[in-house]
């Protein structure tokens, strides 16, 4: 494989009552995806304060390439606040520097050298950030034939049907939970029939390559052109869920960049998002038998 694995979008604190965590998928995605040993960058915007500055320090010292511009906005958080039943609650601060990121010269070239890119709905909230990552897939060759990740990534209020369709119609990639795919399909207009004739639907009328639905517990599905794959969810002891899903795209993907067929690379995904879901944080280290 030649040519770079980005996550763009989003890069922020998670401020919790016992302290902050960084946060903010394409910076899971890409760490994740450099842990599988390959060539990864995060695309993201800070402020030049304090927090910007933690967070560019923070993912220079996991060896994580970056394209972090400073921006004249402070750098995103999010509250989070937990209620007397333990049920979180979240506040993701607007107007914020990851909804600023600017298309420069270097992202353009950036481009040029990518095979995969991994985006969302949440950092296309503001039409700044919307705008870059719109042009940053229109700069990619289509001679590298990139695999275009959507991961949708509904949060709070931060989306609409245009959003969403525009990305659904650029990426050829799309992943989805199953709560995503009971509101994407009321918005689209068909919410009536089962979860696997959604996706069928939605891969037909997208031409998408795969359509990937993960179900939490309930196991995960990969739909492409005639075949559906399954993997049941394993068991594991859960310390917490967060970057669970940023690390199964990141497996997934960079299984498929290596040349694996899309069972194994199913499989590693599972296996990769279970073990995550076991350790505390977004970004834990992975054992080699998951990367190897």
């Amino acid at each position: 494989m030649k040519g770079l694995v980005v996550g763009m979008g989003e890069a922020l604190w998670d401020v919790l009552p016992e302290g902050k965590k960084i946060g903010g998928a394409p910076a899971n995605f890409a760490y994740h995806v450099s842990q599988f040993g390959l060539p990864s960058c995060v695309v993201s915007a800070v402020g030049d304060d304090a927090l910007g500055h933690e967070i560019v320090e923070n993912l220079t010292s996991k060896g994580l390439t970056h394209q972090i511009d400073t921006v004249p906005y402070p750098t995103g958080t999010v509250q989070v606040e937990i209620d007397q039943a333990g049920v979180p609650q979240y506040e993701i601060k607007e107007n914020v520097a990851w909804d600023n990121i600017p298309y420069t010269d270097s992202l353009e070239k950036l481009a040029g050298k990518t095979t995969a890119v991994c985006f969302g709905s949440l950092a296309q909230r503001n039409v700044v950030s919307r705008n870059t990552i719109n042009r940053f897939l229109d700069a990619i060759p289509v001679e590298n034939k990139p695999l275009i990740v959507f991961d949708v990534n509904l949060r709070q209020g931060f989306y609409n049907k245009e959003i969403l369709c525009n990305s659904m119609k650029r990426c050829n990639i799309l992943k989805i939970n199953d709560e995503e795919l009971v509101t994407v399909s009321r918005m689209f207009g068909y919410p009536g029939i089962d979860l696997q004739d959604k996706c069928w639907i939605l891969l037909g009328k997208y031409n998408l390559q795969m359509l990937i639905l993960t179900c939490g517990i309930n196991g995960s599905y990969v739909f492409t052109p005639g075949n559906v794959s399954f993997q049941p969810t394993p068991k594991v002891e859960v310390a917490d869920t967060v970057g669970a899903g940023d690390s199964f795209t990141a497996a997934f993907i960079s299984c498929i960049l290596k040349g694996k067929s899309v069972a194994e690379a199913h499989s590693k995904a599972v296996q990769t998002s279970a073990y995550v879901c076991t350790k505390k944080g977004a970004m834990p280290l992975l054992p080699v038998e998951l990367t190897d």
